[in-house]
This record gives structure tokens, sequence and C-alpha cells, in this order.
């Protein structure tokens, strides 16, 4: 007896929850469903989500436009795109350097949907790092909270906000993956110190900016490691502290000062070629500090190699990133000592490190 009633309690109860996933079905058919209460959100999404709130309307599209006006088809005008963010309520624009170069023309979409023609005024190829000028300012303008890459740490959360592939005002979230990477740039160069973030940064994301969580900004996201052209999880931003060391300089002057000493060397793979440890230097510039102090460079005539500097700052150097960083240690106007191989023989010279921007 016991054992039918079980039976019978089943089949009931398999009759109502068929019933009901049959109404539930016809209802659903014909009839919005109920919408579920959702409550506050969490804590990491409230900080998000303000956060973005506060710093988007900083952040800008870059569209940059090559050739000349009226130009068309693969020969005549070509277009280019980025990020960038308002630096202060003058209308000055901060972007990396490879995105505006080469631009004749230049024109900034704010957060209004408003787009204003800019001019650059600045450029640190070294860093990577430009500075525009908008032709225009808009009441309101707003910028960003400035924060410090000196006491950042491997784990903490990190927010880039840009316009990857051309889609305005995208968020991504990520930690700061490693820190004081070196980044080659496209003058020859290397930014030291430089953020490894996981984050998506994507073409387009370029010259836009890397926030931490209390909304400040930490770095300029610059570059990506990928053979699909597509974030992979390894990308890289120009640190604050040398963002706001540049700058400035940049609005002031149009130009940061490149330390040098005037000379030209081979390419590294003319000198694997030639095999030599050191570098080779090419031709040395007229009125320098090399040529005050005899340096030469390759003799094109007689086909005599120019000298091979071997250490700079008593340290052994083998590129010139390694020859940049001495020079940027010792400082312009101070001098370095550098030894240098001439036909066999080795010797040492001491010069001045000279601005050469």
């Amino acid at each position: 007896m016991k054992g039918l009633l079980i039976i019978w309690a089943l089949l009931i109860a398999t009759v109502w929850v068929g019933d009901s996933f049959i109404r539930g079905i016809l209802l659903t058919a014909d009839t919005p469903r109920t919408i579920s209460p959702r409550g506050d959100l969490a804590d990491f999404e409230r900080v998000t989500t303000e956060l973005f709130d506060a710093a988007a309307p900083a952040v800008v599209y870059i569209f940059t436009e090559t050739g000349p006006t009226g130009a068309s088809g693969p020969a005549g005008r070509k277009s280019g795109a980025g990020s960038g963010f308002i630096w202060d309520g003058a209308g000055h624009v901060v972007t990396n350097f490879h995105v505006v170069q080469g631009a004749d023309r230049i024109g900034v979409r704010l957060d209004t949907g408003e787009a204003i023609p800019a001019t650059l005024i600045g450029a640190a190829p070294d860093y990577d790092l430009a500075v525009l000028k908008l032709s225009k300012t808009p009441a309101g303008v707003r910028s960003l909270p400035l924060g410090t890459s000196s006491d950042l740490k491997i784990g903490q959360s990190v927010f880039a906000i840009g316009n990857p592939f051309g889609l305005s005002r995208s968020l991504a979230t990520g930690v700061v993956s490693a820190l004081n990477r070196h980044l080659p740039t496209a003058s020859g160069r290397e930014i030291h110190g430089v953020i490894q973030t996981d984050a998506a940064i994507n073409p387009g994301n370029s010259g836009g900016p890397l926030l931490d969580s209390a909304s400040r900004l930490i770095g300029v996201n610059t570059a990506i490691i990928s053979r699909s052209g597509g974030s992979a999880g390894v990308g890289f931003a120009v640190p604050v502290d040398i963002v706001n060391r540049v700058v400035p300089r940049l609005i002031k002057d149009g130009k940061y000062p490149r330390p040098g000493i005037g000379i030209l060397i081979v390419d590294e793979e003319t000198r694997a070629g030639l095999r030599f440890a050191g570098v080779v230097i090419a031709e040395v510039a007229p009125g320098t500090s090399a040529e005050s102090a005899g340096l030469i460079g390759i003799d094109a005539q007689t086909g005599r190699l120019g000298d091979i500097i071997v250490k700079a700052g008593g340290q052994p150097v083998q590129t010139i990133t390694q020859i940049a960083a001495a020079l940027e240690a010792a400082g312009i106007g101070n001098e370095i000592e550098l030894t240098v191989i001439r036909d066999g023989r080795k010797r040492t010279v001491r010069l001045r490190v000279m601005d050469i921007s």
C-alpha cells in the first residue's frame, strides 16, 4: 500500500511539472517573461563602472590623413586612427607619436561626438609620445587625474580605454603583468621601465590611457606583441612618470632633450657580418663632441673601418640602445667615458653628452 502511494505521488508530481512546463512554454510564446530583481552591483563591478563613467569623457578618438587634399586611390590620401586623452584644460591632447607620425591633417573626436582639427605641437619619438593642440577648446573638457608608476605592483588591476578597430570608448580590464620592460621604438632606441599588461590592447588603442582602480592615469598604451595583429594578452604602456616628465617639455619646447654625442652607427645586421664585438661608428657629425674627441667613422674611399665602441660609462655595449641608455644615465652636459678600438688598439676617451634633439 505504501509503495502504491509513492508511485501515485510521483505520477502527480510528473503531471504537475509537465503541465507547468507546457504552460510555461505557451505563456512565453506570446507574453514577456517576468524580470527577476538584480540587486546591487558587486563591489568590483561598481568600481569598474564608476571608473569608466569618470574617465571616458577625457578619452578621444584621433583620425589622420596623409596625402594631397582631394586625392584618392592607393597613391592618394591615406587615413589612420588611434586614441588619445585630454591632458589639460588648455586643449592639449596626448597620444602616441606613431599614431600621428607623417600625418598632414589631424582630427580629434571628443566624447561629445564633436570633431575638432588639431595640430601636432611636440613629439618625442624616443618615447613614442606626441602632444596635439585642439584648434578650439570647448567648455567643460575634462582631463584625467594623474597617478604614479613608481609604486605599481605586479597583479594590481588596470583598465585600458580606447578605440580598438575604430570602436569608440571601449573598456578592457586586466592586471599589471610585469614591470620594467624594455620596448624598442621607431627611432632605434628603447623605452625603459615599460608596463606590461594583459588588458586587451588592440590596433586603435594606441595612445589611450591605462588607469589604476582609482581612475588615475598610470600609463599610455603603446604596443602589443601579436602575430595575428589582435590582442594576445601581452600589451605595453609607457609609464606615467615618463609621460609627466616628457609632455610638459613638448608643450613648452616642441621637443624633448635627446642625449647623444653626434655619431651614426653601422646597423646591427651589417655589424654582425663584420664579426666585431661592439658598436661601429659609421659617421661623425661635424661640430659635435664626438668630432672634438677625435672619433672617426668609416672612410668610404679607402674602406677604413670606423672606431668601434666597446664600452660606454664603464659598461660593455653592442647596440645603439645600450649606448643610448648609458648617455641618458650620464645626462646632457655631463661627461661620459668611452672605450674604443681603432686598428686593433684600445683606448679610452672622455667627451661631453650633447642634446641632439
